[in-house]
């Protein structure tokens, strides 16, 4: 076999590799993966100029026939921000609040980073910051991380200040109704977060 024909077989195969890797991924596939696969991230670069794959982020790429999830991409690329609050809620189907271009997002105290600058930021306790954790799909279908709905109630409710009163009240409502609501955890996070009895209280209107 001619060196050219061998040339052309290796840069099939790693070509095929990355698209598998974008397939397997909804259409995204990172630097990251490229490189811990062992190829050449000039392979990124190669179906770029293909039209196969375009870039969206610093180390990230997507599928040129799909649309751009940006709170996936976000998510990726910003992985210590936690979608949260209204947001989350959004995710969870209980708020009329649709996310625009600006998000409710959580981070540690600590935490500094330029790309969350345009969004609503609440910065929390390191204690609580992994309080109720987990994984929602987009509206696309990716998974992003998010807290869970006991959280955002109890996030709603301590800074419901920031928040619209009419977007809070029927969050709340849409909760009380959910059938497979946690009270017992709703309680547990309202203790911990040290807001029991305001989250207790606004139960409690709303049950009436």
């Amino acid at each position: 076999m001619k060196n050219e024909e061998v040339v052309k077989l290796k840069n099939e195969f790693y070509e095929d590799s990355i698209i598998g890797i974008m397939n397997a991924n909804n259409g995204y596939v990172t630097s990251k993966q490229v490189t811990e696969l062992g190829i050449h991230r000039m392979y990124l670069n190669i179906l770029t100029d293909k039209n196969v794959i375009e870039r969206v982020a610093n180390g990230v790429y997507l599928d040129s026939r799909k649309i751009e999830d940006l709170y996936y991409v976000f998510s990726i690329t910003t992985p210590n921000a936690v979608f949260s609050h209204m947001t989350a809620l959004y995710f969870h189907g209980l708020s009329i609040k649709a996310p625009n271009d600006i998000w409710d997002i959580s981070v540690k105290r600590n935490y500094h980073n330029p790309k969350i600058e345009k969004h609503d930021v609440f910065y929390v306790p390191n204690d609580i910051y992994e309080l109720g954790l987990t994984e929602v799909e987009t509206p696309m279908g990716n998974k992003v991380k998010a807290y869970d709905v006991e959280r955002c109630i109890c996030d709603i409710i301590k800074y419901r200040n920031r928040m619209d009163s009419e977007h809070v009240k029927h969050s709340i409502r849409e909760y009380i109704k959910k059938k497979d609501k946690d009270l017992i955890k709703l309680s547990k996070y309202a203790d911990k977060m040290g807001i029991k009895k305001e989250v207790m209280d606004f139960m409690e209107v709303f049950y009436e």
